[in-house]
């Protein structure tokens, strides 16, 4: 499984996070292709810079020549203005509108709600995934605004957010994201920062409301520089993305990349640090623990290496269901593999009284077991789930991407004893050429098939 690890040892924000996905490979024609294709009059500028002595690259938007401010910075220049005599309009501070991450002057004039936001997303020139993506991460904010002001989803009006540099920050991030092709990611706590920070409704302590709302049930702490270090578009970046929170996986690296904030700050490396790697098919929690299978565990695992084969850990939970709709069971399997489980499967079942049924599968990963099951509770009619941990076998597996003639198509490949045992298409990729293309997917697949052995020959 690939993964993406953010590190968030200085919390996250849209620009940071576009800065870390260009450091850590995207290309930057691919984000810059994006900003023109979304018809906003905005522009990137890309640069390295260097953060307390890491080196980083710096990810700007402009927008009608000019660039992103911090939002504190940005409200204490309209505090000058105003002291200077300076007419600010009453649409300087709306009501329900939040500014996440950064401020424009031109921005005050733009209104979006979330209805609208979808429209000019579906509109855009971008994949479906990430459409969808970037759909979420604007959602995920207007619910924090709707949860924070009490009000209905559909009156929350994007000000700052739905100005053009926040279009910007979250269609490249969902693109971004996509272009990474990881399995999964997987976030740190994240470190909120502390003090108080300006916007539109005055004076607020650090984290914001809406970034709170945000992080609900995410794990943070605030540590170092007393400013605002996460802002709601990273947090919302976050929510959308991240499967699960913790400590850094057991992986193989394969890149690193370093995304950097616009403050600067003597002693505090100003950055978001994402590392991509292999994750291991077999956890060294129990070596780590010492419990009694530590030293079972560090032997079985001398020995796999050679045989491409490991030993892991799965949590199974089970459910009977026999008075759930086919559409709600296929939501709730939907939400789980959203919600981050190895996999999902349902059973035709012949329960009590000879009514048909389903026997709903998880296959989850033991820290993750907790927040399946209250998934499975919130999503099912079930009364109880059942829960036994098992070792598993598994095939160590890798990427490699090929170029068929309509595009890349991602090819997953299983190693036992030093040797290529199986290999597959990736199948989103595929769909997604066929649905470009106009071409059967089985072609795509045939053909992406058809590469990788000539390539082996």
């Amino acid at each position: 499984m690939r993964i993406a690890y953010l590190d968030c040892f200085s919390g996250i924000s849209g620009d940071m996070f576009l800065g870390a996905l260009v450091d850590a490979g995207v290309p930057s024609q691919l984000l810059e292709e994006t900003v023109a294709a979304l018809g906003l009059g905005a522009k990137l500028e890309i640069s390295r810079v260097v953060r307390a002595g890491i080196a980083a690259t710096k990810v700007d938007v402009c927008v009608a020549g000019q660039r992103d401010l911090p939002r504190e910075v940005f409200w204490e220049q309209q505090a000058h203005k105003q002291q200077a005599g300076e007419k600010q309009t009453n649409d300087s501070a709306p009501e329900h509108s939040h500014p996440p991450l950064r401020q424009h002057a031109h921005a005050h004039s733009e209104r979006r709600t979330i209805t609208e936001i979808r429209r000019t997303i579906s509109a855009s020139p971008i994949s479906e995934t990430a459409k969808i993506t970037a759909i979420a991460i604007f959602e995920a904010l207007a619910a924090a605004e709707a949860a924070v002001h009490d009000i209905p989803l559909q009156r929350v009006l994007f000000h700052e957010v739905g100005a053009a540099d926040a279009m910007v920050d979250i269609v490249c991030a969902a693109v971004g994201a996509e272009a990474l092709a990881v399995d999964a990611w997987v976030c740190s706590p994240l470190n909120v920062g502390g003090g108080t920070v300006k916007c539109a409704h005055g004076t607020l302590p650090v984290p914001a409301p809406a970034t709170v709302k945000l992080l609900q049930n995410a794990p943070i702490h605030s540590s170092g520089p007393q400013v605002e270090l996460v802002t709601p578009t990273g947090a919302a970046i976050v929510k959308t993305l991240a499967s699960r929170f913790g400590p850094l996986p057991a992986m193989k690296v394969d890149r690193v990349g370093y995304g950097a904030g616009t403050r600067e700050f003597a002693e505090h490396p100003n950055v978001l640090r994402l590392t991509i790697g292999e994750a291991f098919a077999l956890t060294q929690a129990d070596v780590a623990a010492g419990t009694p299978d530590a030293a079972r565990a560090t032997e079985q695992m001398d020995t796999d290496r050679s045989n491409d084969q490991f030993e892991d850990r799965v949590t199974v939970l089970e459910a009977n269901l026999d008075d759930l709709s086919p559409q709600v069971l296929a939501y709730a399997m939907e939400r789980l593999f959203a919600e981050g489980a190895i996999d999902v499967f349902s059973v035709p079942v012949q329960m009590k009284k000879n009514r048909p049924g389903a026997l709903l599968t998880v296959l989850s990963k033991p820290e993750d077991a907790d927040r399946l099951t209250k998934i499975m509770f919130a999503e099912t009619t079930t009364l109880g789930v059942r829960r036994r941990d098992e070792r598993r076998r598994v095939l160590a597996r890798r990427w490699e991407t090929v170029e068929t003639r309509w595009g890349p198509v991602r090819i997953k490949i299983a190693n036992m004893n030093g040797t290529v045992s199986n290999y597959a298409p990736e199948f989103e990729d595929c769909r997604k050429i066929a649905a470009e293309r106009d071409v059967p997917l089985k072609t795509v697949m045939q053909e992406a098939l058809r590469v990788y052995a000539s390539g082996r020959m």
